[in-house]
């Protein structure tokens, strides 16, 4: 069944460290089956406070989505996120 990773950015610390994820990230993406919905479109809140961002990537499912996630290639890049931003991510399985 289909799963989602859900990413919400909810405040930068270090620009240069964002920058940094975003120029690798796309990287890690190699030889795993996912899609990416939306990264950082426009948005229309319409309750609760306004994240500065939203990404949301689509996988085959829950296993595929973790695969990724735990993946070599995206824990050395999600360093640079991890020091840079504070962030919500969730797995979210579809229905």
């Amino acid at each position: 069944m289909t799963a989602y990773i859900v990413f919400t950015r909810e405040a930068t610390t270090d620009q240069s460290e964002l920058d940094a994820y975003g120029q690798d990230v796309a990287k890690s993406f190699a030889g795993h089956p996912l899609k990416v919905l939306t990264a950082y479109g426009s948005q229309q809140v319409l309750e609760g406070t306004p994240p500065e961002g939203v990404v949301i990537l689509e996988f085959p499912d829950i296993e595929a989505a973790r695969a990724w996630y735990d993946s070599p290639a995206y824990q050395e890049v999600v360093k640079h996120r991890w020091k840079g931003s504070s962030y919500r991510v969730v797995i979210v399985q579809g229905t």
